[in-house]
């Protein structure tokens, strides 16, 4: 029962996302092993949004750690459980918080030694910037800590890159980069832990760096960042962007197309102007600009369906059914159409 809704929320969420995004990219999906244990390091500038793109993106059943902030209602948790979310606890939610993830490790391990996927991130905590940032230890010591009780067990590491041509906006246009397992066995020595360690971050790191877009951040980082901005560059084309900022051959500033579905924006603003209200309202709440993403795709998948089967029910007891059903799917074109033909310009 518990997997079954596991597969119907997926295959909802995937559904909303669908008709959120303009354009999900997804490459190297070969480069996933069918069987075997996993663990997947992706960066993570965006909130929720990363690990449930990720995570209904590619076939293998994963579980996922997240901050654990997300966790506080116990009706969320419950839900959150469900799609294999486990929280990870950090010091900004307590000294006393951190002794729960000797249990959330333990489980990590658990899912590893029956050959299951587990999804990291393993910088950290989210950022827009487009940098890879240092990675954390953690993930090692769930490497580690399985292999030293189940060394006959294999575990590959295969990092993810995400890049999104602008996190925060809709629609959202996302690239997801899957690359080359590394093969965990292959490079631990128990009897030099700290060497292991930095050789298997600076792997998974190099990978990162050339699956999403990486600017160095250093001094150069805003103006590079701003050029590219300029040029109104797609972001998702990772590979031909990485060669830009590596070579520093930007192209010349050029104009931006101007989004000209504006009318068909203000019929749909017309058409949902209860939960579109309901999400202005709730959007001055998102103090994090990398949650701005989740809470609105939240909003959308959860109140314009309801509104809409509220709408086509009203409408069906003047006009008859078929009229409610022809006004429920065009309700649904309409959006999709927006959404799959709106510009999405860079930052």
């Amino acid at each position: 029962m518990r997997l079954l809704l596991y597969y119907f929320f997926k295959i909802f969420i995937k559904t909303g996302l669908f008709f959120y995004t303009k354009k999900v990219k997804v490459f190297g999906h070969e480069n996933i092993p069918k069987k075997g244990a996993i663990l997947f390091t992706a960066n993570h500038p965006n909130g929720l949004i990363d690990p449930l793109l990720i995570a209904t993106h590619i076939t293998r059943k994963t579980h996922f750690l997240v901050r654990a902030a997300v966790f506080k209602k116990k009706l969320v948790a419950r839900f959150f459980d469900l799609l294999g979310m486990m929280p990870i606890y950090r010091i900004r939610d307590g000294v006393k918080q951190l002794s729960k993830n000797e249990e959330i490790f333990n489980k990590c391990q658990q899912l590893l030694k029956n050959n299951k996927t587990l999804l990291i991130f393993p910088e950290g905590s989210h950022n827009r910037k487009r940098t890879i940032r240092p990675l954390s230890k953690g993930f090692t010591r769930i490497i580690f800590r399985t292999l030293d009780e189940s060394p006959e067990i294999s575990i590959q590491i295969v990092p993810i890159g995400i890049t999104y041509q602008n996190a925060s906006s809709y629609p959202s246009k996302v690239a997801i980069n899957i690359g080359t397992p590394i093969l965990a066995n292959k490079h631990y020595r128990k009897e030099n832990i700290n060497n292991s360690v930095k050789e298997i971050k600076e792997l998974v790191s190099t990978q990162l760096e050339s699956l999403s877009v990486h600017i160095n951040d250093d001094e150069n980082y805003n103006q590079k960042l701003t050029k590219l901005n300029k040029a109104q560059v797609d972001f998702t084309e990772v590979e031909t962007i990485n060669n830009i900022i590596k070579s520093d051959s930007f192209h010349e500033e050029k104009a931006f197309k101007k989004n000209r579905k504006k009318p068909v924006f203000y019929l749909i603003l017309l058409n949902s102007i209860i939960p579109y209200t309901i999400w202005k309202f709730l959007s001055k709440k998102v103090l994090e600009i990398e949650f701005v993403d989740t809470f609105r795709f939240g909003v959308n998948i959860l109140l314009f369906p309801i509104f809409y089967i509220l709408q086509s029910w009203l409408i069906s007891l003047f006009f008859g059914w078929k009229i409610a059903l022809i006004y429920f799917i065009l309700s649904a074109l309409f959006i999709l159409f927006y959404t799959k033909t709106s510009a999405t310009p860079a930052e």
